[in-house]
């Protein structure tokens, strides 16, 4: 497909009036029901489901046929914003550094087309609003909520600062990593400074343990396979002349390949539990798989390639360890996945920085992906697609 959307100065200004008035996962009430006041307005069926905030809408083609979601997060991040923006956020110390407001907005103006043009439409379309992907659990809820149904492909996107408005990044290869979340709590006993012997202190297992997980990546996962742990904050006594009876320290694994991403929690249970018993301390570990690695499915990723090309420029994936929720839709359906310029110049501000800004040029793109792969999709479903089912992780 090659249908081309314009950006009204209405979308503009909702995509101003959304980063003006940010919220933070879950907590997305105002967000929700500014987005079902426009869906409405514009005679788009908004479904009834359990989600506090977030929401399903559905527009119905003139035909039976595949049911394509299409998914734009809406939270914002507990960041200060320091950009100078006329639109700049006025709730104190939340801001859209991540470009939600740009999903949402562009998701909007795409529905609004697809409203105005359902003869070509052969099935249903589903939008879904989804709260807290900051948190990595908005999918999650989404899907445990049953409010999606049968979904026949989930197709979503991300703005990039380091592409330029119009560059689309879309393929087979996997885009974004699986994120997993570490905790682990170190128990004691606890000791007068003066005397370590009374006691089986934490501290000094603590430093042995993040010493010895830096080599699960160098030593155990094979070199040529992207993957990262990072221990990103300690934990363990306030008193100068105590020796804590707990202390502890979390972070973050990120993967490619699930099999690595099994490798990394065995060896890192391995060494955390072998360092505990040798000093003679017990350790709980809490492993949280937040996301799988987010791609493509390749037979979908194929089409959608070709389609790219005529109303955007098609750029090569360049992979991030960074991770996205939306590879907890994997399972539901095949998945598409892009990357969406927002700025593109020397220098820019990177997502999660209190600079971010993202140019209003960026709404066309996506709201342009958003239509003709739902399209393109839907169409390449109904004339059949090859046996060989991917689970949507690019891999």
């Amino acid at each position: 497909m090659s249908e081309r959307i314009g950006i009204s100065p209405q979308i503009v200004s909702i995509r101003h009036h959304l980063h003006q008035h940010p919220e933070l996962g879950f907590k997305e009430f105002e967000t929700t029901e500014f987005l079902r006041r426009q869906l409405r307005r514009h005679g788009i069926q908004v479904l009834d489901t359990s989600l506090p905030t977030g929401l399903i809408a559905q527009i119905d083609g003139k035909s039976s046929g595949p049911r394509i979601g299409l998914r734009a997060d809406i939270d914002a991040l507990p960041i200060q914003e320091e950009t100078g923006l006329e639109f700049a956020s006025v709730n104190n110390g939340v801001m859209h550094a991540c470009g939600h407001d740009f999903h949402a907005a562009a998701l909007l103006a795409a529905a609004f087309w697809l409203a105005e043009h359902r003869d070509l439409i052969h099935g249903s379309v589903v939008l879904v609003f989804q709260p807290s992907e900051e948190s990595a659990m908005g999918a999650r809820k989404v899907v445990e909520s049953g409010a999606l149904g049968h979904l026949d492909a989930m197709i979503g996107l991300h703005n990039s600062p380091s592409l330029s408005p119009g560059q689309i990044a879309v393929g087979s290869e996997t885009m974004m990593a699986g994120c997993v979340k570490f905790d682990v709590t170190l128990r004691a006993q606890g000791a007068h400074g003066a005397h370590p012997d009374h006691g089986t202190g934490p501290i000094e297992a603590l430093a042995s343990m993040v010493l010895a997980l830096q080599t699960v990546v160098s030593h155990d996962v094979q070199a040529f396979h992207p993957a990262v742990l990072s221990v990103t904050s300690v934990r363990g006594g306030n008193v100068w002349n105590v020796i804590p009876a707990e202390a502890g320290f979390l972070g973050t694994a990120r993967y490619f390949r699930k099999e690595d991403g099994e490798l990394m929690e065995e060896r890192f249970r391995r060494i955390v539990q072998s360092t505990a018993r040798a000093f003679r301390i017990d350790a709980d570990i809490a492993w949280q798989e937040l996301t799988g690695p987010v791609g493509s499915d390749p037979r979908l990723a194929s089409i959608v390639e070709q389609d790219v090309k005529d109303y955007a420029e098609l750029v090569p994936i360049t992979a991030s360890m960074g991770g996205d929720d939306f590879g907890n839709y994997r399972g539901i359906a095949p998945m598409v996945f892009a990357s969406v310029g927002s700025d593109g110049r020397s220098g820019h501000a990177s997502l999660h920085n209190s600079h971010f800004v993202g140019s209003d040029a960026t709404l066309r793109p996506e709201a342009e992906f958003y239509v003709n792969e739902a399209l393109s999709v839907a169409n390449a479903l109904e004339q059949g697609l090859p046996d060989d089912t991917d689970d949507g992780s690019g891999r």
